[in-house]
């Protein structure tokens, strides 16, 4: 036999066992199945978001229906979504999660890229006055949306029941400052310093709106946050734990003496649906509010994986269940109807009365502004 002619056979004779192995793992699965399941066995999506927002059973529920396997890297700050980002020109992340007041931080960056509503059947499920957050502030050159909500949460005040209460019974970031408190509380440092500020503005040290007005230009910011950091620096002795992540915050209230701190409002929460003696109560002056997206990478790899996750994220039931875990509130309409009574009782604690309409949006941040905030955060975590 000629070399031309082995060669034929020998190409002939795979095809036959790879087709025969094909009809094989069809008959052992079912018709059923093969069209979707087995060709998304093969995908994986690389998500880069906070560390606590995918619970393994979201994570485990979602690869058993699709097959597609998550590679989830957690994060613990807008920064370093955008310094990992950065590093790799996005390769190796297919979904990122910016948070919404961050727009201005990545329209030049050409990191991202636009989405396809039209492959986002569940669409229709999510809050369409957080959908236009992405239309209108993340449209960027009017090449379409690049982000989508996904979570929203606050930032405000978490106590140990069994050690302190607020004095008069609501929570103020002032209690973050009391003296009677030295040494016992805990604050991310630059919304910490946010927090003191609209303390500040109740007690006359700063002018009504003077920390919101600190977003219109650098010379108001600077005279704001100048009183500010003068303030934190002179009563630095207040503050036991600097957090930067959820574990961090539960650690701080469990294991490292913390009885009161300015937190998010998913790791106390999920403290206190577990059980433990914590709590978590928008304060006085209002929570600070914000919705965390997804965003879709530049660098994308599996795009079939990418929108199978999307769609997956926007279904109530699964998004309802991961309430449970992660302690924060979801996008998705209905998705609460799935979470537990827990979440509903914790809800109404932690925004009595008027509390939601007295929120406190985080406005949206230019560079210059992130930059010299972490000029003055600096400062006052390096006094």
């Amino acid at each position: 036999m000629s070399d031309k002619n082995r060669s034929r056979t020998r190409m002939k004779r795979r095809a036959v066992l790879k087709g025969g192995a094909a009809v094989t793992a069809a008959a052992a699965v079912g018709p059923w199945i093969v069209s979707s399941s087995v060709l998304a066995a093969a995908g994986e999506v690389n998500i880069l978001m906070w560390s606590d927002y995918l619970p393994p059973d979201f994570i485990d529920s979602f690869t058993k229906k699709t097959g597609i396997k998550v590679n989830y890297t957690g994060i613990g700050s807008n920064e370093e979504i955008i310094t990992k980002m950065k590093a790799t020109k996005g390769r190796g992340v297919d979904i990122c999660s910016p948070t919404n007041m961050r727009s201005p931080q990545w329209v030049d960056l050409e990191l991202l890229q636009p989405f396809d509503y039209g492959r986002i059947t569940n669409l229709k499920n999510v809050n369409p006055a957080m959908v236009r957050v992405g239309d209108e502030e993340w449209n960027f050159a009017g090449k379409g949306s690049h982000w989508l909500p996904h979570i929203w949460g606050t930032e405000a005040v978490a106590w140990r029941t069994d050690l302190y209460a607020p004095p008069g019974g609501i929570p103020s970031y002032g209690n973050i400052w009391d003296p009677a408190n030295k040494g016992k509380t805990m604050m991310r440092p630059h919304s910490g310093m946010l927090g003191a500020g609209l303390y500040l503005e109740t007690t006359g040290a700063l002018e009504p709106g003077a920390m919101k007005k600190a977003y219109n230009d650098e010379a108001t910011m600077r005279k704001t946050w100048a009183k500010v950091t003068d303030y934190c620096i002179k009563n630095k002795a207040q503050v036991k734990l600097f957090w930067n992540d959820a574990d961090s915050q539960k650690n701080g209230l469990l294991n490292e003496g913390v009885i009161v701190g300015q937190t998010w409002d998913g790791p106390p929460l999920a403290l206190k649906s577990a059980g433990e003696p914590v709590t978590y109560q928008a304060p006085k002056e209002g929570a600070l509010a914000w919705v965390d997206g997804m965003s879709l990478s530049r660098g994308a790899g599996d795009m079939d994986a990418v929108y199978a996750f999307m769609n997956y994220c926007y279904e109530p039931e699964p998004a309802g269940k991961a309430i449970d875990k992660h302690g924060y509130n979801s996008a998705v309409l209905g998705a609460d109807k799935h979470a537990g009574a827990q979440y509903k009782k914790n809800f109404a604690e932690a925004y009595p009365g008027d509390a939601l309409s007295n929120l406190w949006p985080w406005p949206k941040e230019p560079q210059w502004y992130a930059d010299v905030r972490t000029e003055y955060r600096n400062k006052f975590v390096n006094a």
